[in-house]
């Protein structure tokens, strides 16, 4: 089969290889997907990278963890019935296991195929796994979001607009940060009520103006370093901070007072580790939502599968503006 791997960490061009391995067979409990599309994470080239001395787990790493296509193959255990089902994938790679969906083929546990109704794209799939379960975990990991008043940061990137589409369909009345007016008209279509340009407006101001300074119960939160401030003077009592991120700041200096005087928490959310109970409903909320029209997988790009490297430095640049996929 034609993959993409790695045998080092560093910059996508130079560690990035493009040929022919030998093709997966599933083991007992698994299948074997033929993939059409995988999506490619800030995870995926951080750990191409080897971001802050992440190091290499497997000698060798076909990258990604999130993909979509049609199951082949089944292992023992696994009913045959499910040969030809259009699937999307979560956690292929993920660094717990060597090698992931920028490949022709890649095996998973069979739980982590997810049924694709036919309606669905390929590419919307591929863009479900690492993105579309850390959004529905941000917004829904403390509780129901009915009535709530939700703050976004980054309300138009891949996390950020899953998670404003998924707060309003829960309910809440959402609120969003963007760095363009362009980015502002994808967060209301999304489903924010107010999108708000953190470069040109004081956020913290604007947020409580709308809210009659009520603040919000809860925030979304995608550079915890670079907005920790903001998100503090914005929340109410008892609320939540739900942080998936913090890129600019991997060691954060946390003032502790102001976040104890208002009885807040902070929700460090990893995507790749949701609990059971979690992991399953996200599950069931993104493909129930995505199959009645009710979502949207937003795609920046796509590249071919030998062109994996373009793909990674296109989600590096930052400016893609939706998800990134590789074309298998």
């Amino acid at each position: 089969m034609k993959a993409i791997w790695y045998e080092t960490t560093g910059p996508a061009r130079d560690v990035l290889r493009f040929g022919d391995r030998d093709a997966p067979v599933p083991a007992a409990g698994e299948v074997r997907v033929r993939l059409a599309a995988s999506g490619v994470n800030p995870s995926d080239t951080k750990r191409r990278a080897g971001w802050i001395g992440l190091s290499m787990p497997h000698p060798r790493i076909i990258p990604h963890s999130d993909g979509a296509g049609t199951i082949d193959a089944a292992g023992e255990g696994v009913d045959p019935e499910r040969i030809g089902e259009r699937v999307w994938v979560w956690n292929a790679q993920g660094g717990e296991r060597p090698f992931g969906t920028a490949a022709e083929y890649a095996t998973v546990p069979a739980a982590r195929a997810v049924p694709l109704p036919e309606s669905v794209p390929f590419a919307a799939g591929a863009g479900l796994g690492v993105p579309g379960c850390t959004a529905h975990y941000a917004v829904y990991g403390d509780g129901p979001v009915g009535g709530k008043r939700i703050l976004v940061q980054g309300g138009a990137g891949a996390v950020g607009h899953l998670a404003v589409q998924l707060a309003t369909l829960g309910g809440a009345n959402v609120i969003a940060t963007v760095s363009s007016a362009a980015k502002g008209e994808v967060a209301l279509e999304g489903g924010a009520r107010y999108a708000i340009d953190y470069r040109s407006e004081d956020v913290a101001a604007s947020v409580l103006d709308l809210t009659d300074g009520k603040g919000v119960d809860r925030v979304v939160e995608v550079d915890l370093a670079a907005n920790l401030e903001t998100d503090v003077a914005v929340l109410r009592e008892n609320g939540v901070i739900a942080s998936y991120s913090s890129t600019s700041g991997p060691e954060l200096q946390l003032a502790y007072y102001p976040l104890a005087f208002k009885d807040l928490r902070i929700h460090f959310v990893q995507g790749y580790l949701l609990p059971a109970a979690a992991r399953r409903a996200a599950v069931r909320d993104l493909t129930t939502w995505l199959a009645a029209g009710q979502l949207e997988v937003r795609i920046a790009a796509t590249f071919p599968l030998a062109e994996t490297a373009s793909a990674h430095e296109a989600l590096e640049s930052g400016h893609a503006d939706g998800k990134v996929l590789v074309e298998i």
